[in-house]
């Protein structure tokens, strides 16, 4: 094989690879240029170029989360009395967010219910439809009518914590997805109901799981989970 066809041979390989990477950003069409390799090289700049505009689509920040390696020690047991006797969990603000939502969210659920509310919240914060932190998840549309993601940030009540055992339990399930446990009961969830309830939106969505009283949906566009 010659120096040039070798060339094209690689730059074809770089382009495919590229491309399998960048599904859906872009779309190749190639001209009729004699001189292949810069047909190739052309596309392969196009690709590339649109690979960077989708990164700095999701933002460094979301980069960073993503990749940053998972912290969790052992695979997670739906089971309150392993919960009970794992240490107390402390955190940040993003913690606190994260158990205060579980807790007036999920605190009647059971223990595989609370760790799919938290998955859905963490598919937002990875998901570039809506706010890159836990906080602002969770407050998102707090203050406005009808605008509330979720419910008891605006239904006009005082938060207060009565059952301070099940919160610290659920502290535990915070720490525990906020420190990478895998996000794999909701098939990347971005929404769920109550069963009682039937929301105009549940038509829209991909039902992606039933779990406890709650059904769970992923909205078109929204990334998979990790």
């Amino acid at each position: 094989m010659g120096r040039v066809s070798v060339r094209v041979a690689g730059i074809a390989a770089a382009a495919a690879l590229t491309l399998a990477g960048s599904a859906g950003l872009a779309e190749m069409t190639g001209s009729q240029s004699n001189d292949p390799t810069a047909v190739l090289g052309d596309n392969v700049a196009r690709l590339l170029g649109a690979e960077r505009a989708g990164l700095q689509r999701v933002g460094q920040r979301r980069i960073k989360r993503l990749a940053a390696p998972s912290k969790a020690r052992e695979a997670v047991r739906y089971d309150p009395k392993w919960l009970d006797a794992l240490p107390q969990a402390h955190g940040a603000a993003p913690w606190k967010c994260l158990t205060e939502a579980l807790y007036f969210e999920a605190r009647g659920e059971t223990v595989k219910g609370q760790f799919a509310v938290a998955e859905v919240i963490l598919n937002r914060v990875a998901s570039p439809l809506y706010p890159d932190s836990v906080c602002a998840v969770v407050n998102q549309g707090t203050g406005q009518r009808n605008r509330c993601q979720f419910s008891y940030t605006c239904d006009g009540r005082a938060e207060h914590v009565s059952d301070q055992r099940l919160y610290a339990r659920l502290g535990k399930v915070a720490r525990l997805m906020l420190d990478g446990s895998p996000r794999v009961l909701t098939g990347g969830a971005t929404h769920y109901h109550n069963r009682s309830v039937d929301p105009n939106w549940a038509r829209r969505f991909a039902r992606t799981a039933s779990i406890g009283q709650h059904v769970f949906y992923r909205q078109p566009g929204a990334v998979a989970a990790n």
